[in-house]
């Protein structure tokens, strides 16, 4: 692949979210949307290689999509009548072109319109999984495929949640709309649930090449920002938003120590802290101290705590895993799951021996058989008390279940390590 090519793939990854999220905000209509936006990047591609990427791929790319749109329906038997509506719906007068207006009006509105996707995605009427997918789908661009791998359910099965979710939002007019004040609790848990699940995909990737999807993680950490200014700044509904930023802020931090020279996963223990973000650090410590302050506890406010303390340790020796053992227990009556399980079970484990540790893990062993971090958690463990046997063959299943290339490569390098003689 050429460099360039290289180049309009990154700016499609990185400018789709947002395209769509105003596209969808014009027209009311995901397909009507998405099969817009898909047009418009087949005319790039046999463009953009010839003329270059444009100063402003976004407008270009909004500005195609909206025509292609409109001369779909110019070919519907009402035209005439279709037509009307979107004109009207986009505020065009007959001077005015779909090109001027996105010139005109993409920076100043797409950062709202994708905040109004992600509350439209996430009405109480759409089911909790339907949500999250139409997230993934639309703001992280994620393929069909790697959604579906994300819900550990088939393409097929993921295709027709997304349908079906789609179809409810354009059948039950469903509002395109950041809700009354009154009514934000409801969506709240459910926007925060999908900006991590953005933030986590791009901050460990689940397939491909790369670790790291820096273009995710900076999204998700712009649209946390963006949600914590759209709330009312010192009240209690506040507290949690700002526990995400903060969570997502204090984990990016330590992103330039993440990889090595190759781009190869780098482990927590073995980091080199001096590449830490301390800027980032300060700023993800002052949001944490914010949120504590309005006196509503919450899961990511817990979670930022534990990230918080992994900051201020100098050393991985210094880590104050008791305390962090606390807090994961915390966590687990706040929010129960396998994964905070797993990670209660890790900190146990470094905390008070590695034996604690596969105590606590052998009670996730049904739960977590699928999940290559629990397999990695396991081998590590046992590594540590001498069972190199053991520890391969659970490095075996690790690296098995492992989707992400550098992820599968750190894992052949542990099994290599613990390999029995």
């Amino acid at each position: 692949m050429s460099d360039l090519h290289a180049a309009i793939e990154r700016t499609f990854r990185d400018e789709h979210g947002r395209v769509l999220a105003g596209l969808i905000g014009n027209f009311g209509d995901f397909d009507v949307a998405e099969d817009a936006l898909q047009d418009a990047c087949v005319l790039a591609l046999k463009q953009w290689p010839q003329s270059g990427i444009p100063a402003n791929p976004a407008a270009w790319l909004t500005s195609v999509a909206k025509r292609r749109a409109i001369d779909r329906h110019r070919r519907d038997q009402n035209f005439t009548r279709q037509q009307a509506v979107i004109h009207g719906e986009m505020g065009y007068d007959q001077t005015s072109t779909p090109e001027a207006e996105a010139e005109h009006a993409l920076e100043d509105t797409i950062p709202d319109e994708r905040l109004k996707l992600m509350f439209t995605c996430c009405h109480p009427a759409l089911a909790v999984d339907a949500q999250v997918a139409l997230m993934l789908k639309s703001l992280c661009g994620l393929t069909i495929e790697e959604t579906a791998r994300a819900f550990m359910v088939t393409p097929v099965t993921m295709a027709q949640r997304i349908a079906r979710a789609k179809h409810k939002i354009r059948d039950a007019r469903i509002p395109y709309s950041v809700p009354a004040p009154e009514l934000l609790p409801e969506r709240l848990t459910a926007v925060m649930a999908a900006i991590y699940l953005i933030f986590n995909e791009g901050y460990a990737a689940t397939s491909g090449d790369s670790l790291i999807r820096h273009e995710l993680c900076d999204e998700a950490i712009r649209l946390g920002a963006f949600l914590c200014e759209t709330l009312p700044q010192d009240a209690p509904i506040a507290a949690e938003p700002y526990g995400l930023l903060a969570l997502m802020l204090l984990h990016h931090a330590r992103t330039p120590a993440r990889q090595d020279a190759t781009g190869g996963l780098v482990r927590l223990k073995d980091q080199d802290r001096t590449r830490w973000d301390h800027t980032l650090i300060a700023r993800g410590t002052a949001l944490l101290d914010r949120a504590i302050a309005l006196g509503r506890r919450g899961p990511y406010q817990l979670q930022a705590a534990i990230s918080a303390l992994h900051c201020e340790a100098r050393a991985y020796a210094d880590t104050d895993w008791p305390q962090i053992v606390g807090l994961y227990g915390a966590l687990l009556e706040m929010h129960p799951s396998p994964v905070v399980a797993l990670n209660h079970a890790i900190a146990s484990g470094e905390a008070f021996g590695p034996q604690a540790g596969l105590a606590l893990l052998s009670e996730l062993a049904e739960a977590l058989n699928a999940y290559a971090p629990y397999h990695l958690a396991v081998a590590d463990c046992l590594r540590r008390t001498g069972d190199n046997v053991s520890a391969h063959h659970c490095y075996q299943k690790a690296h098995a279940l492992a989707g992400n290339a550098r992820e599968k490569a750190f894992i052949r390098s542990q099994m290599t390590s613990a390999a029995p003689e």
